[in-house]
């Protein structure tokens, strides 16, 4: 299974309303088998700031669920499974606190964002403990993915816009 977008069950009423954001039974009922435990935020002041493409390698690897809280990001998944059919194939879509869509992300996917909006929070659940020294990253513009990113980053970190290439060796420890 690759990466799968969930879209909210809400319930309206007067007051506005109420979504469950995760349910083990009601993501396994739709093909998902996730456990997170651990959950972080990344906050984003400017508009067009990028963050990745990051990964956690092999036995060292994440499954992930983004969500919006606040904002709004275009946000990408590629496929790093050497032996799957969509090989360094990519899938995006417009995450956003108005449309409060997730993406989940399996193992084996290399991940980044573009903010649409300024001071965008993307909240991530992972379904294990973050090991330092074991994450990578791969240029956001890499040809070997060929990415159609909907503008130019304004904001990069300098660790971010200087990965190598897929084909070059990889570097590690990105946060």
């Amino acid at each position: 299974m690759g990466p799968k977008v969930v879209e909210p069950s809400l319930n309206i009423d007067e007051r506005g309303c109420f979504s469950r954001l995760f349910c083990e039974q009601a993501f396994s009922e739709i093909g998902i088998e996730f456990n997170p435990l651990q959950t972080s935020l990344s906050r984003n002041t400017a508009i067009y700031t990028l963050r990745g493409m990051h990964d956690q390698p092999e036995e060292w690897a994440e499954a992930k669920l983004i969500r919006i809280t606040r904002g709004a990001v275009y946000d990408v998944a590629v496929d790093l499974r050497p032996q799957s059919p969509t090989f360094l194939k990519w899938c995006a879509t417009i995450l956003s606190a108005d449309n409060l869509c997730s993406l989940y992300i399996p193992k084996g996917f290399s991940h980044g964002f573009l903010t649409l909006q300024p001071d965008t929070d993307v909240l991530y659940m992972i379904d294990r403990r973050f090991k330092p020294g074991h994450g990578r990253g791969f240029r956001w513009n890499d040809p070997a993915f060929g990415i159609d990113w909907p503008n130019t980053p304004a904001v990069i970190s300098d660790r971010d816009a200087t990965y190598l290439s897929f084909e070059e060796p990889a570097q590690s420890d990105c946060i």
